[in-house]
């Protein structure tokens, strides 16, 4: 049956076609087709024990499989290593309980050939009609290039400057502030438009790069790595360490160096 060409006045009205198109698909996964052709976004949907119903190709490609039968009906654990897929489930389960949403979660995946990569995740749980919590689906979007052409660019990008000469220090939004000459919500709002990332999430990530550069050299200990990302707390390190990168600081070192 083919929508009427009935225009739309109200919200009610919005609601009624939502539900006469989705009633009228013949695939509720169509966009499945639209996530293959993004090989800068993994997307997936997963049952509420955690296995994979739906992958895009790209999910395929990023885990050394050609198929995406290798993936469908197997969970993390079964195509992650442990030090990994542990993350990935706990995520998963405060999803799937209905605790929380996963919101632009910063991460730092490892590829097959161990180079990393930097993305943001969100997981959403999938309901029923009841309301009934089904499932999740989730995408991982690989961070872009900075939007150069942005009139506030160059203001910005000084900011970033000042962050990777001054990782290791205590920076606060005011230093920022000074340095560009805009206000601190300017800087926050502007950090996002550029960079998809928050001031915060941008120092976590300049942070966490030089201690993985500094992890694959096994004369430095975590306790002296830790104090050099600016972390003066060993504990704060690992524990942030681990949620972005989904292991910790050790496991990240045994896993490079076994493939060095």
């Amino acid at each position: 049956m083919l929508i009427d060409s009935m225009p739309i006045t109200s919200s009610a009205d919005v609601n009624s076609k939502r539900h006469q198109i989705a009633n009228e698909i013949a695939d509720v996964f169509f966009a499945e087709a639209l996530f293959d052709a993004m090989p800068d976004v993994v997307f997936f949907v997963k049952d509420m024990a955690g296995r994979y119903v739906v992958v895009n190709q790209t999910l395929v490609n990023r885990v050394g499989e050609r198929e995406k039968s290798a993936l469908i009906g197997r969970t993390a654990a079964e195509i992650f290593p442990a030090s990994l897929s542990v993350n990935y489930d706990e995520q998963d389960q405060l999803v799937l309980n209905g605790d929380t949403a996963l919101n632009d979660q910063l991460e730092l995946h490892l590829y097959p050939n161990m180079d990393p990569g930097w993305c943001l995740t969100k997981k959403l749980p999938l309901r029923d009609v009841n309301n009934v919590i089904i499932g999740l689906t989730g995408i991982s979007r690989d961070l872009a290039m900075p939007d150069q052409r942005h009139p506030i660019y160059h203001q910005i990008a000084a900011a970033v400057r000042h962050l990777h000469s001054h990782y290791f220090q205590n920076i606060q939004m005011a230093d920022l502030a000074q340095l560009t000459g805009l206000s601190v919500a300017q800087i926050e709002r502007y950090f996002y438009k550029i960079f998809a990332l928050t001031p915060r999430q941008m120092i976590v990530k300049i942070r966490l790069d030089a201690a993985s550069s500094m992890l694959a050299d096994p004369t430095k200990t975590i306790t002296d790595i830790s104090a050099a990302c600016g972390y003066q707390d060993h504990s704060a390190f690992s524990r942030m360490f681990k949620s972005t990168v989904g292991m910790t600081p050790s496991d990240y070192r045994d896993v490079v160096l076994s493939r060095a």
